[in-house]
């Protein structure tokens, strides 16, 4: 069977390495992941402080690792559950595609359009100086936002596709912010999988 489809796209971008592979799993493929982590996944909903008011997070997480270091990202510290059987999988596949090796996953689950991510960048001390963050998408497609620090007109985004593979690496995260924003649009359930090496 043939998993992968080994085109990508490469984009020219100023402080920044990102490679797009929008068939990365075929779609037999994806469809038996994303059922499979949707059921099976240890789902939680952390609360998160913003402005001085909480509030439920906007999606729904998990952390899985080969290790019991924590990740700690806007003030939420999440314990990892170590890998399934088809996370380690996945992960494998994605280490043999880029030549990189990761210790953890962040799952997201965005239930449906009212559930986002807002402007950030993983640049947590944790995940090292240039971290290299594979993210992998099943589900409802959505589309990725990025934009530049500081330079105005670099703002773009692409549609983040059932089965596709982004991988981010370099300066990005030094230098450009990203986002899940909300829709009012009736869309789907979507699976997000953040590969990162946590330090």
């Amino acid at each position: 069977m043939n998993l992968f489809y080994k085109e990508k796209t490469e984009f020219n971008l100023p402080n920044a390495n990102l490679v797009y592979i929008e068939n990365f799993y075929n779609a037999t493929t994806a469809n038996h992941y994303f059922k499979i982590l949707k059921t099976c996944t240890n789902w939680q909903q952390d609360d998160i402080t913003l402005f001085g008011k909480t509030y439920k997070q906007p999606r729904l997480t998990a952390l899985y690792a080969n290790n019991s270091r924590p990740y700690r990202y806007s003030n939420i510290t999440m314990k990892p559950t170590i890998f399934t059987q088809e996370l380690q999988q996945i992960k494998q596949d994605i280490e043999l595609e880029i030549n990189h090796k990761f210790t953890s996953v962040l799952l997201n689950l965005y239930r449906d359009g009212n559930d986002s991510n807002g402007w950030h960048a993983d640049n947590e001390k944790e995940l090292g100086k240039n971290p290299v963050i594979a993210s992998l998408s099943f589900g409802a497609i959505r589309p990725f936002h990025f934009k530049h620090r500081h330079i105005k007109e670099q703002r773009h985004k692409i549609n983040l596709n059932h089965g596709s593979l982004l991988i981010m690496k370099g300066e990005m995260q030094h230098y450009w912010l990203h986002q899940i924003a909300k829709t009012k649009k009736p869309i789907g359930e979507r699976l997000n999988l953040t590969f990162r090496t946590i330090m």
